[in-house]
C-alpha cells in the first residue's frame, strides 16, 4: 500500500472514529433531573464537577452529596472541598480500586448501607456514557446521570475520545462488580 493510500484510509477512520464517539463522548445521554436521595461526584479534575455536585444538591436535588476522592487524599483542594461548610450534608470517600468500578462498587455498597433507591451520578462530559455503563452494572437502584459543565481544548478531546475508549475495553473485559456490605 502506498503512503497516500494509507494516508487516506486513516483519515477516512478518523473521521469515522470522531463521528461515532459524538453521541457517546460529546453529545452522551444526560437525565432530567429529579430529586434523589444523594447527588455521587466521580472523582477526577477539574475540581468544577464537585462544585456542580454541592450546587445540585443545595439546589434541592438531594440532601446529600457523596465526593469521589479519585484526586487523593492529601489533595488540598480535595480537602478544602470535603471539609467545607454547606447546607447539605458532604462526605467524600477513596475509591478501591482507584477506577470507576472502585467508585461504582462504592456507590451500591452506600446505598445499601443508606437504603438509597434513586441517585444522581455526576462527572465529565465525555466520561459520563462509561461511567453510565459500569455503575449501572453495580448500583442495584435508579440512576440519573449529569454531565458537569465540561470546558476542553481540541487536544483535550482527542486525549478524552483515547482514553475513554480505552476504559470502555477494560470494563468489558473485567469481572463483574464486588460489593461487599
Amino acid at each position: 500500500m502506498n503512503i497516500r493510500r494509507f494516508t487516506l484510509v486513516a483519515a477516512v477512520l478518523a473521521v469515522i472514529g470522531v463521528l461515532a464517539g459524538l453521541p457517546v463522548y460529546v453529545f452522551p445521554q444526560v437525565d432530567e433531573l429529579r430529586a434523589a436521595d444523594a447527588v455521587i461526584v466521580l472523582g477526577g479534575s477539574p475540581y468544577e464537577r464537585f462544585e456542580y455536585g454541592i450546587d445540585l444538591a443545595e439546589q434541592g436535588y438531594a440532601p446529600r452529596v457523596v465526593l469521589s476522592n479519585s484526586v487523593g487524599p492529601e489533595d488540598p483542594r480535595m480537602q478544602q472541598i470535603c471539609g467545607g461548610d454547606y447546607s447539605v450534608e458532604v462526605e467524600c470517600f477513596v475509591p478501591s480500586p482507584w477506577s470507576t468500578r472502585g467508585e461504582a462498587e462504592e456507590i451500591e455498597r452506600l446505598s445499601l448501607e443508606n437504603g438509597w433507591n434513586h441517585i444522581i451520578v455526576v462527572t465529565y462530559t465525555p466520561h459520563l456514557s462509561r461511567a453510565r455503563f459500569i455503575v449501572e452494572e453495580c448500583y442495584s437502584g435508579e440512576l440519573t446521570m449529569a454531565a458537569s459543565p465540561t470546558h476542553q481544548s481540541a487536544i483535550q478531546w482527542v486525549e478524552s475520545y483515547i482514553y475513554q475508549t480505552a476504559g470502555y475495553a477494560k470494563a468489558l473485559l473485567s469481572p463483574s462488580c464486588n460489593v461487599e456490605v
